[in-house]
This record gives structure tokens, C-alpha cells and sequence, in this order.
């Protein structure tokens, strides 16, 4: 996208907007409502069209935007238990982006740690509810949160292993855990 100072631009993965005041060879400037500077790269970046409109907890309660918004059909919950034959399979999205808002400051330290935090929450949670059969979906990468997770697995009663591939691809895992029966 090709940037012009003047252009009033949105900020992808966070709240601030305004006019772009510089452009140099790597970063462009853009100045806020309240005068203050901020520099970020191009790809950080998009253009708001003066057409555009935004839909806020503000907006005149008469806005025709918002009143097309709130005559369209609710969108179906999609639960994240899935019923099969009397069991309850619980399935966890491990990628980054269905866990945090934004990973902008994240390395891949810090990501590899949410998702295995995330992982050990959940299993833990699956055994306290005495759910038998969780599906971790990891993707498939280079394999790292794969090794990670059966390292994870190896210190609880479980029993893990690939999940369907017609279902899921390589990026699945399937974990039985075992239960004690009360």
C-alpha cells in the first residue's frame, strides 16, 4: 500500500489513528488527535477512507450502520466440545493468534510458552472435569510445540497420539486421558 503525507491512517493491532506527517525510507510518522508522534513501518499501517465509518459504544444509537448490524441474523456459537458415540472430546487451538489479541511484542520464546501454559491449563482442567479425550490442534511447523507437548504429556495418565488426519491434518494431536473410576 502506498502511503501520502496527509493520508489519515489506522493502526493494525492497536487503537491509535492519525495523519501521517513523514515518510521516511523504513518507517512513517503519524501524528494523533492529541499532537502526539508515533513511527511505525508501512506494513503496520492502513489508509481509512474519509467514506469509512466506525460502529462504537458512542455512535448515535439512530446510526443506520449500526441498525443493519443489529437486524442481521445472530451468528451459531460453534462450542468447542463436540459430542461423538456418548463422549465429550474437547478440542484446544493452539495457534498463537486464537490465544492472544496481538503478538507484536511476543518472540517465539514467549509464544512457545503461552501456547504450552495454555496446553497444561487445559489438560489439567479436561482431568479435574473427568473429560477422557482432548484434541490439541499445534499445526504443523517446524515441530517444536509438537516435542513440547509430549514432553507436556509424559507427566500426566494420559495416552497421546496423532489425531484423525481426514479431520485435522498432521497439526493434531489426540490425548486419552485415564481416569479413575469414582
Amino acid at each position: 500500500m502506498t502511503f501520502a503525507i496527509g493520508d489519515f491512517v489506522a493502526v493494525l493491532d492497536d487503537v491509535v489513528k492519525g495523519t501521517i506527517t513523514d515518510i521516511t525510507e523504513t518507517h512513517i510518522f503519524i501524528k494523533d488527535e492529541t499532537e502526539m508522534v508515533f513511527r511505525y513501518l508501512p506494513s503496520e499501517l492502513v489508509k481509512v477512507d474519509a467514506n469509512q465509518h466506525e460502529l462504537t459504544k458512542y455512535s448515535d444509537i439512530n446510526n443506520h450502520y449500526l441498525q443493519d448490524k443489529i437486524s442481521e441474523e445472530p451468528k451459531k456459537r460453534v462450542s468447542k466440545f463436540t459430542k461423538t458415540k456418548s463422549e465429550i472430546v474437547f478440542e484446544v487451538d493452539l495457534h498463537i493468534n486464537q490465544l492472544v489479541k496481538s503478538t507484536n511484542r511476543l518472540d517465539n520464546y514467549d509464544i512457545l510458552t503461552i501456547q504450552l501454559e495454555t496446553a497444561k491449563r487445559k489438560l489439567e482442567y479436561a482431568i479435574q472435569k473427568r473429560i477422557s479425550k482432548i484434541i490439541f490442534i499445534h499445526g504443523v511447523g517446524e515441530g517444536v510445540l509438537k516435542s513440547e507437548l509430549e514432553y507436556l504429556f509424559k507427566k500426566y495418565p494420559v495416552k497421546y497420539y496423532d489425531a484423525s488426519y481426514q479431520k485435522y491434518g498432521l497439526g493434531a494431536t489426540e490425548v486419552y486421558i485415564f481416569q479413575n473410576p469414582n
